[in-house]
């Protein structure tokens, strides 16, 4: 459906180059990326509010790169959802199809179910000045709709809302993909991304750096940044030792002097040992499991998370580990206390320096 090749544009110091991707028809994307990689740049790019210096943008074969905002079966939704507050809801509604010169007929029955299917119809009189911010991002996403764009980009349309109309426009927008809309959607929360996208694009500085699932991205991190940025608190720099070099199956993973054993393909050489805090076991004594890591350590901190609690344990170097309330009171963890954590071979990978 969409074709972005070598995408380039220099904006004062910041520049996004040679950006490549492909979003196929029916496909919910979501750009990730820090405040300031060019997750709007690339949507200005696409939506024709900004000219690329070089590279090409197609749309279903069309060369669009240069075409007019008008001319491109697209639309932008901001943040601040940009509605025009001299009009009502229902002329805001109304507007592209005005543009477009749309019968009254028609115009009334796109309302009608827009307004419908958005849980708006009971706004259409008021100012958008008077609408919550939930309200008011449902009336821009219908503004959007009404001229039934190929392409639907989103400028962070949940960061701005309160939990309850984050929601509401979550579950608002997994609809409007089952229903078929194709979706780009920016934002530079991991869990809003897992939530809703199909695809995750991963940007950093001006460029895209990885490209999967939900699930690749969270479980194979191609790099520190990625594996940073997705949650992942166990990133260690060390050195490998492969399983070739070690005439063993396993290769080992070794930091201030501890082995670490890993399944891994890579060569020996200096990088960074990955490890998910929930695939960390904590016991009061080494467990006999099928585990090939098992470390004696003792606890440094605690720190709650919405996903549990993050145990810290100085094993000679600090692992994280994910663990429930109920666990620390039946293990009778505790700042100072020792204890053995445990993990398997399979559970650690490892990203070499590039």
């Amino acid at each position: 459906m969409l074709h972005v090749d070598n995408l380039s544009v220099s904006l004062g110091d910041f520049k996004l180059s040679d950006l490549s991707m492909t979003v196929e028809e029916g496909e919910y994307i979501v750009v990730l990326g820090m405040s300031g990689v060019g997750k709007t740049v690339l949507l200005e790019l696409l939506s024709g509010l900004l000219k690329c210096d070089q590279g090409s943008i197609k749309l279903h074969g069309k060369d669009i790169t240069h075409s007019k905002i008008q001319s491109r079966p697209i639309r932008l939704v901001y943040q601040d959802q940009a509605l025009f507050p001299h009009l009502s809801v229902r002329k805001n509604l109304e507007y592209g199809l005005r543009c477009q010169h749309t019968p009254v007929s028609s115009m009334n029955r796109t309302l009608d179910a827009l307004s419908t299917q958005l849980k708006i119809d009971h706004l259409l009189d008021r100012a958008p000045a008077t609408l919550a911010g939930g309200e008011a991002q449902r009336v821009a996403l219908g503004r959007a709709l009404a001229t039934e764009p190929r392409l639907l980009l989103l400028d962070e349309p949940l960061s701005a809302l309160d939990p309850q109309s984050r929601a509401t426009i979550q579950m608002l927008l997994r609809n409007l993909h089952r229903g078929g809309q194709t979706i780009i959607h920016v934002t530079h929360d991991y869990e809003e991304a897992v939530s809703l996208a199909t695809r995750i694009v991963l940007m950093e500085n001006g460029t895209i750096v990885q490209t999967g699932t939900p699930n690749e991205i969270f479980r194979s991190p191609k790099t520190k940044f990625v594996a940073r940025f997705v949650g992942i608190r166990n990133f260690v720099a060390g050195e490998l030792i492969s399983a070739s070099d070690n005439l063993n199956e396993t290769a080992h993973f070794i930091k201030n002097g501890i082995q670490i054993a890993i399944m891994t393909e890579s060569g020996s050489g200096p990088g960074y040992l990955m490890l998910r805090s929930e695939d960390i076991t904590l016991s009061n004594k080494p467990d006999e499991t099928s585990a090939l890591n098992v470390f004696k350590g003792v606890i440094t901190d605690f720190i709650q998370t919405s996903a549990g609690v993050e145990v810290v344990i100085d094993i000679g170097f600090d692992l994280s580990a994910i663990i429930t309330q109920k666990s620390i009171q039946r293990l009778s963890l505790d700042i100072g206390k020792a204890i053995f954590i445990s993990f398997k071979a399979t559970a650690g990978r490892f990203i070499g320096e590039s």
